[in-house]
């Protein structure tokens, strides 16, 4: 009789070596909350020192050279003090996350979220299931940071609903969601126009009449979507997922869905519910049609309706969160009250409270994240690195292709310093922009890069870094997520999930922009590719 025989693992790939020295790396770290203030400390330690020195780099948003702040003075410590909680209390993520989980908490508490995910693994094929995540992921870039609250966290239960490793649903969304940020799927972001307008500002610097379309990068942001999805299915499917195989689930996972066919009640309940979603979307759709719709922008009320809903400052773009609240919390109360999971008031408030409570450890981390970078911000520390960065690329005088691949690595690099796209780009905008349109002398103007061709570069090389920084604000909730399923997980977990991501979309993405070049296909409307137009 023969001895039984025993699988052997398959030796792991230098990849694979690599991605778990990163994360056990990673994951000796501070706590992600110490790690912030220690940050913090060390901000201060360099502000102190630096503040005694002189920079001839000019800040472009003042014309005065670059001034770094001691935050270690008197003036500056007690105002730091002075601001600590209103700080806090105005951390952008805090309120959009804790909204928009109090909805999301009471549909998940119902059994909605529940229902609505199983019937939809009915009948998904499983192997679409990570692209349609990533596509659902730029998508959400229409409602600016919803994708973060509501599109991550379910990425992880959709995964791990069809058997699959709920840490792979994370990095698939994030991806979609962050790494994809410059992706638009057919409809544009309210980043887009934002964008547009710092690169206005920056070209009339050369240019007072120069005029910039708000979709100058539409048709190349739109394409972009396509590229996303490609390399995040490939490497969530073969390189992420494969990885993970033997990474225990070891959180609470006792109420999270399973493939169980609905019932009666169930089935009953979520067809109510998505009748009231229905009826829901379509009255607040035809809210929006009217020119005057109250919705819109009223500062451009004289241009057409599309554009005044898009733009930042419209009600519709500020009430995102709060949408998503009433259509979570509305199909959430229905649903309960028809198949029977909601039988009083108080059972919604309990699924508000069980959500609320759930979000204990952001609100720790969100504390000290919100200090560390309102001290960065403070000091100047990023805009000093920031403009260094730009300058050093224009001394470097290298042939228009590999400046641009410059422009993409320099806006990746700052990305990990500063966590706002359009502050980004007001820094580096402002000096990339114009000197490019002049690579050339030409008297009595100047010969040069487009500044559509230079904003679609930076887009290009702000998203694929958003995945790996801990400076995104987003970034500790995403840890939060995936301590949900793995109790070890950290930064070090996270970024070792991320990386591949991240190196393959500034790589790819980046010649995939050299490719739109070559061949002439028009970044956007009324975009160009050389200055003046030519």
């Amino acid at each position: 009789m023969s001895e039984p025989t025993h699988a052997v693992p398959a030796p792991k790939t230098w990849v694979t070596r690599s991605l778990d020295a990163i994360e056990r790396v990673g994951n000796k770290l501070p706590d992600p909350a110490v790690l912030f203030l220690l940050l913090m400390f060390v901000v201060w330690a360099l502000s102190a020192i630096m503040a005694n020195m002189s920079f001839t780099e000019i800040d472009p948003r003042s014309g005065n050279p670059v001034v770094v702040n001691s935050l270690l003075s008197g003036t500056s410590l007690t105002q730091f003090m002075a601001d600590m909680v209103r700080t806090f209390t105005s951390f952008a993520p805090l309120g959009v996350v804790l909204v928009a989980m109090l909805g999301l908490g009471v549909a998940e508490h119902t059994g909605f979220i529940n229902a609505a995910l199983r019937a939809i693994l009915s009948f998904t094929p499983k192997q679409l299931l990570t692209p349609a995540l990533i596509g659902v992921g730029v998508l959400s870039h229409v409602a600016v940071d919803a994708g973060y609250v509501l599109v991550i966290p379910l990425g992880a239960v959709i995964f791990y609903a069809a058997g699959r490793h709920p840490l792979a649903g994370i990095a698939a969304a994030f991806a979609g969601v962050s790494g994809g940020f410059s992706a638009t799927m057919f409809v544009p972001s309210a980043l887009d126009p934002l964008l547009a307008g710092l690169t206005q500002e920056a070209a009339r610097l050369i240019n007072p009449a120069a005029e910039i379309s708000p979709l100058n990068n539409y048709f190349f942001t739109t394409a972009s979507t396509f590229l996303v999805i490609a390399v995040g299915w490939f490497l969530t499917d073969k390189v992420i997922e494969p990885r993970l195989k033997n990474t225990v689930v070891d959180g609470d996972v006792s109420e999270m869905p399973t493939t169980d066919p609905l019932d009666a009640r169930e089935k009953r309940g979520l067809i109510t519910a998505v009748l009231a979603m229905v009826v829901m979307i379509a009255l607040f759709a035809l809210s929006l049609i009217p020119e005057t719709s109250p919705w819109g922008d009223p500062v451009g009320a004289e241009a057409a309706n599309a554009h005044r809903l898009l733009t930042f400052t419209a009600p519709l773009m500020q009430s995102i969160v709060a949408l998503i609240f009433v259509f979570f919390l509305v199909p959430g109360v229905v649903y309960g009250m028809m198949s029977g999971s909601v039988k009083t008031h108080r059972d919604v408030v309990a699924g508000m409270s069980k959500a609320m409570s759930g979000m204990g450890y952001y609100i720790v981390l969100a504390f000290f994240a919100s200090q560390f970078i309102y001290a960065f911000a403070q000091s100047n520390l990023g805009v000093l690195l920031a403009i260094k960065g730009a300058n050093a690329l224009q001394a470097m005088g290298l042939p228009l292709s590999l400046t641009l691949v410059g422009i993409v690595m320099l806006s990746g690099f700052v990305n990990l310093l500063v966590g706002s796209a359009s502050a980004k780009w007001a820094l580096i905008g402002a000096i990339m922009v114009p000197m490019l349109m002049c690579v050339e002398q030409a008297v009595p103007s100047c010969i040069g890069i487009s500044p559509d061709l230079t904003q679609a570069a930076y887009r290009v090389g702000d998203s694929s870094t958003n995945i790996i920084t801990p400076l995104l604000p987003y970034f500790p909730l995403i840890v939060v997520f995936c301590q949900r399923y793995v109790k070890s997980s950290g930064i070090g977990t996270l970024i070792a999930l991320m990386l591949p991501f991240s190196i393959t979309l500034i790589v790819v993405w980046t010649l995939f922009l050299l490719g739109f070049w070559a061949l002439g296909i028009p970044l956007g409307i009324g975009s160009s590719y050389t200055y003046p137009v030519g």
